[in-house]
């Protein structure tokens, strides 16, 4: 074979110099499209963003009373129902948009609507006026559940699961500490001053997201329509997704029934006490919330099945607590091991559904927390019945059972392997 002439090797050489450079400048464009990987700092942001966020769906509840003193003969009833349902609708239709729209521009934009909403509330002059903003209100809160997809999207694989344990952490301690603060804020000030707050933290966290979110590009090629009928694909595709959803709505169903209860069960004889009282008992209980990060780094290590199974029958062990035990010592004590264990159970519940599909995680999101709501409402409403039938035994038993059946759910499916 003959030598290459040496214009032949000139263009060999040539050629790798410029494969290399084209390897090197592919590698560049690659990592500076690699999405931004969560800090401490940011993953703190998100947390307290999508606390405030679902913060605004349960002010109303401590204010009903001052708020019917305030507009008499009006329907002001309808206001928790109306931003409860307000709630469920944005899950629905508002939350899969994270898989069609630029995230970071999608949130900042619903923080403002809901600060906008906010203001309406603050200044109906009746409760028909009322009801309709707490309806938008309710329905910008889902802002929320475009930040934990969002968390998700952004972690490291790894560590997904004590990701997602800190941004809920978040959102569920701005749903036990909301009433806290609305019940100090509308006895000392008023309803109206209540919502007025909520318009600087909404916009607060508004300019916070605008600042330390990364941009996000959309991953799914669907249009709107097909998004939303995606959701039930995804139901009947994924059984985890089944298994998760229906698991964690029964869970919630007992969470919610107790806290519907707890200040009627302190206002009884056997207690005497007021609903201030009752509204610290969310402090408590975020005790146990603070403490469930922990949850996700166990998922991450030792696999999100066991942990929702550990949180499942750690429930069942609380509603033991309130039932056999009549003090305040063990609703103290059960409202902490309740809290850690519903908390415990969802974040391990997202990690396995996060892990679905990845495009469609937001949608996954909203199957599962559109579920884990409803169940939440059927417990509130069943919760009721039981009191008035069973007094607090009822509504132990009630709260008791709903969590043995996730329990037993989750049981039978390890047994399936």
């Amino acid at each position: 074979m003959a030598d290459p002439k040496p214009s032949d090797s000139n263009s060999l050489a040539l050629r790798s110099l410029s494969a290399q450079a084209d390897a090197q400048g592919v590698a560049a464009l690659n990592e500076s499209y690699a999405p931004q990987r969560l800090g401490r700092g940011l993953t703190f942001a998100m947390a307290a963003a999508a606390g405030i966020a679902v913060a605004n769906i349960y002010y109303n509840q401590p204010l009903l009373g001052i708020i019917e003193r305030d507009l008499p003969g009006q329907p002001a009833g309808l206001v928790p129902t109306a931003t409860q349902l307000g709630y469920a609708t944005g899950l629905f239709l508002l939350v899969p948009l994270g898989d069609l729209h630029e995230r970071k521009r999608l949130i900042v934009l619903q923080f403002l609507v809901l600060a906008g909403a906010l203001v309406a509330a603050a200044l109906a002059p009746n409760a028909w006026m009322l009801i309709g903003a707490s309806l938008l209100v309710g329905a910008a809160a889902t802002v929320a559940q475009q930040i934990v997809p969002f968390a998700a999207h952004l972690a490291d694989p790894a560590r997904r699961g004590q990701t997602v344990g800190m941004v809920m952490a978040g959102l569920l301690c701005g749903i036990l500490l909301s009433r806290t603060l609305s019940g100090f804020v509308g006895t000392h000030a008023g309803w109206r001053e209540m919502f007025w707050l909520g318009v600087p933290l909404a916009l607060g966290a508004a300019a916070v997201m605008a600042w330390r979110l990364p941009r996000s590009e959309p991953e799914s090629g669907l249009g709107y329509g097909a998004l939303l009928r995606s959701l039930a694909h995804l139901w009947v595709a994924f059984a985890p997704l089944r298994l998760a959803a229906t698991t964690q709505a029964l869970l919630f169903a007992g969470f919610t029934a107790f806290w519907t209860i707890l200040a009627l069960y302190l206002q009884s004889p056997q207690f005497r006490l007021g609903a201030d009282v009752a509204g610290l008992f969310g402090v408590v209980g975020a005790a146990g919330i603070l403490g469930a990060p922990l949850s996700g780094r166990i998922a991450d290590r030792s696999g999100p099945q066991r942990v929702v199974l550990a949180g499942a029958l750690l429930a069942v062990i609380s509603w033991a607590i309130f039932g056999l035990w009549a003090s305040i010592a063990a609703l103290a004590i059960g409202v902490i091991l309740l809290d850690f264990a519903v908390q415990s159970a969802l974040v391990s519940n997202q990690h396995i559904v996060f892990a679905l599909q990845p495009e469609a995680r937001a949608r996954l999101n909203t199957v599962l927390m559109g579920s884990m709501f409803l169940g939440g409402a059927g417990g509130s409403a069943t919760a009721t019945l039981a009191w008035g039938a069973g007094g607090w035994t009822g509504v132990a038993l009630l709260g008791g059972g709903f969590s043995a059946m996730a329990a037993l759910l989750q049981l039978g499916h390890r047994r399936r392997g």
